[in-house]
């Protein structure tokens, strides 16, 4: 088909079919200019390689059980410790180098007898404070090969540091210092937060217990 346009004969049907191929072209640039927006909003690895929080599911962690998680490139260690493994804490004392938590290695609210929130929840940053090796979980007491005194914990097989089980470094290691509590906070009974400090300010009561 063709109309006159001051005077002039023009094809209408290749002049449609010119506008769809325009719009089309123009629809796919907008596209590519989206995408990358949306991309850009989402968490890169290296944002949370720098220190994003790591939400957790601790609902399937049994009692004696280790579950560990990665935190700034960094394995984080949680234990539901059982009963038996709380009452032994305080008896560790007189072999621990810090059994107070003295040195700034935790935030305030873990300073206390068992380093964390909650008695039976022990959130630590898995690596030795020796040269940051990463220790084993040896909750079995009287073990074989770290002798018959031994009352559970955390060694370090690459020069024998030891830690009970609230992550307090034993008397004549290597290791200077107890393990790192890292910042975190409940977010129910069954999910922490770990990289959020639990006394941050704007926090609920119930996030902050």
């Amino acid at each position: 088909m063709s109309q006159e346009v001051d005077g002039q004969k023009v094809d209408t049907r290749k002049r449609k079919f010119l506008i769809a191929a325009t719009s089309a072209v123009g629809g796919v640039a907008v596209a590519g200019v989206a995408v990358p927006l949306v991309m850009s909003m989402m968490p890169s690895a290296r944002a949370k390689a720098a220190g994003a929080p790591v939400e957790v599911d601790i609902s399937k962690v049994e009692p004696g059980m280790l579950l560990t998680v990665e935190w700034r490139g960094k394995p984080v260690w949680i234990v539901n410790r059982t009963q038996e493994m709380l009452a032994q804490l305080p008896k560790n004392d007189p072999l621990l180098a810090d059994p107070n938590s003295d040195m700034p290695q935790q935030p305030a609210y873990a300073k206390n007898g068992t380093r964390s929130l909650k008695p039976e929840f022990l959130v630590a940053v898995g690596i030795c404070t020796h040269l940051g090796c990463s220790p084993t979980y040896r909750r079995d007491v009287g073990a074989a090969d770290l002798g018959a005194d031994w009352p559970g914990g955390f060694f370090c097989p690459c020069h024998g540091s030891k830690f009970d089980l609230a992550a307090r470094v034993f008397k004549g290691v290597p290791a200077p210092t107890n393990l790192v509590i890292p910042p975190y906070q409940f977010l129910g009974d069954t999910k922490l937060l770990i990289g959020v400090d639990a006394k941050a300010p704007g926090l609920s009561k119930e996030q902050g217990a």
